[in-house]
């Protein structure tokens, strides 16, 4: 697999930063993770199948469990033995923790100077908000995301997906990969900063077009993405259930007016979006109310244009399209889990399920770092781990 050879420490917590080292896992890498004495606070967050939560099995696959009492002077020095022999390590703790811990990138660094270090907070390790305390829904807040998510109240919605924790998780996983290409070539690892709200801002190029052209913030329902289109909007149907039109392209709303009988609505659907679709938006409101979903997931089978049904995730989950991807599968047990996204044609990866129980390699580890049983005995009395 792509990342076979590559040994990634990983003391972050809670989401991006254990999903970055998952994703690294499902390609090959070897990922050790440091948890805290009282362990990985996943593992007991939300539903459990056979003593195991969810959560902890969708983002801790494949991955071995060490713990270090980093307070201690004999853990700190573990944790530097096992540093100078990984290639990447991951840490997302408030910015200047790791520097009390003795962990911090600087350190780290001259005993191995070729690692990739990558630290992952809110707001960055620089700036008036770099103490600022903040998870997923206080960067949005602060980054403007949260204000685009707009529900029918006019009123912002917490948004179903922790967009700022997924963003920065996968462009972690880009700046990690970037590093260690460019490490071939010189011999030399690199720290990164990410911020969370850096990651948010990057994934909204496509929505800045008041806020920069008339340095105004958009009004979400009347933007294009936001159902300023009466083809690109959620309906709701008979049963109560949701449908959408998924493409605003002038052809798609042809064909839709057109087997509607409704040619004359097709001049509506013109760009711009905003007050100027409402008749367009009005005949669809008021059309989709008249059927179930399943009728008009039959009306529609034959027209092209970009409509779908509004599933719900068990629906999601059971997706003929999900399921010939891959992206939910079974294992054994009858345990569902997450698939892989990235599908290489050559090396593709493979998701170990295997989950590791607290702290389970440690003493193997530290053997392989030459500590003795004897070592390895006295640490264990003094609370080392």
């Amino acid at each position: 697999m792509k990342l076979e050879g590559i040994r990634v420490l990983d003391l972050s917590l809670f989401l991006p930063g254990p999903l970055l080292t998952q994703m690294m896992a499902d390609h090959g890498a070897e990922v050790i993770k440091l948890e805290p004495m009282n362990g990985e606070p996943n593992r007991e967050i939300g539903e459990k199948r056979d003593g195991m939560t969810v959560y902890f099995a969708n983002t801790h696959r494949g991955k071995k469990s060490i713990q270090l009492n980093l307070k201690t002077d004999e853990g700190k020095e573990a944790l530097m033995r096992l540093v100078e022999t990984c290639d990447v390590m991951v840490e997302a703790f408030r910015p200047g923790v790791v520097k009390r811990l003795g962990c911090d990138y600087e350190t780290v660094a001259a005993r191995n100077p070729k690692i990739v270090y990558i630290s992952i907070s809110a707001f960055g390790q620089t700036g008036p908000y770099v103490k600022k305390p903040a998870h997923d829904l206080a960067t949005e807040a602060i980054g403007g995301a949260l204000s685009l998510n707009e529900g029918q109240d006019g009123k912002p919605a917490i948004p179903g997906i922790a967009n700022a924790d997924m963003l920065s998780s996968m462009m972690g996983l880009s700046g990690v990969l970037m590093a260690l290409l460019r490490r071939q070539t010189t011999g030399k690892g690199d720290y990164i900063d990410l911020a969370m709200m850096d990651s948010l801002f990057a994934a909204m190029p496509n929505l800045m077009g008041t806020t920069f052209a008339e340095k105004r913030p958009p009004q979400p329902k009347q933007e294009r993405t936001g159902g300023g289109y009466a083809m690109y909007a959620i309906y709701e149907t008979k049963d109560d259930k949701f449908v959408v039109l998924g493409a605003s392209e002038m052809h798609f709303a042809e064909n839709v007016m057109n087997k509607f009988g409704r040619p004359d609505l097709i001049e509506a659907c013109q760009p711009p979006p905003g007050p100027t679709q409402d008749p367009a938006r009005a005949f669809l409101r008021e059309t989709f109310r008249t059927k179930t979903q399943a009728e008009w997931v039959d009306w529609f089978a034959d027209v092209d244009c970009a409509f779908a049904p509004v599933n719900n995730l068990r629906e999601a989950c059971d997706d003929p399209q999900v399921r010939h991807r891959g992206m939910i599968f079974e294992d054994d047990r009858g345990w569902e889990h997450i698939g892989v996204p990235i599908q290489f044609a050559d090396e593709p990866g493979k998701p170990h399920l295997d989950f590791a129980t607290l702290g389970e390699h440690t003493e193997a580890m530290l053997r392989g770092l030459g500590y003795s049983d004897d070592d390895i005995g006295k640490m264990k009395k003094t609370g080392v781990f």
